[in-house]
């Protein structure tokens, strides 16, 4: 950690976890750390940022872990199906009570990420052929995760991390 105040307050988040969930949530934050993103308090969860760009990489909550991995093109049936579920959520529910979102910025409706539109969106392609996309400024809830997650964990973060150094850090 860059300072004892993250120390602190990643200590104190994890104290709150069941010890099994507390070493593999240790384990990446360890690793974000080594990436240069420090632990930030939002209400009752910690999120991860860095410092030459404001995307949020990583969030942490008492019930939840959520992963930004919208510039990733491959990955696991496990994520695959997490996308495919967010997705699916966007089409059949209300916008304003789903915080995955169609992404607009296809339609050239919205330049809240840099680069090319269809390199930083959730993509999923339906049985029938039709291509979806979600918003990929939000980071997907992973459920479950178990210690034969964490290399993909960590090679997804390690990914989306390049990604935004290229196209929105400000150096």
């Amino acid at each position: 950690m860059k300072t004892k105040k993250h120390e602190e307050l990643v200590a104190s988040y994890l104290n709150t976890l069941d010890a099994e969930t507390a070493l593999l949530y240790k384990e990446i934050v360890l690793f974000l750390s080594e990436l240069g993103y420090n632990p930030v308090k939002l209400k009752s969860c910690i999120t991860f940022k860095h410092k030459l760009h404001t995307k949020q990489v990583v969030k942490m909550g008492n019930e939840f872990f959520s992963l930004r991995f919208s510039a990733c093109r491959v990955y696991s049936q496990r994520f695959a199906d997490i996308v495919s579920d967010a997705i699916n959520k966007v089409a059949v529910s209300n916008p304003a009570n789903n915080p995955y979102q169609v992404a607009r910025c296809i339609t050239g409706d919205c330049n809240a990420c840099k680069g090319k539109a269809d390199t930083h969106v959730y993509v999923h392609t339906t049985p029938n052929g039709e291509t979806k996309y979600a918003c990929g400024c939000y980071a997907m809830r992973i459920p479950d995760i178990t210690t034969g997650d964490i290399p993909e964990i960590k090679r997804l973060i390690n990914e989306e991390h390049e990604y935004l150094l290229k196209h929105e850090a400000s150096v």
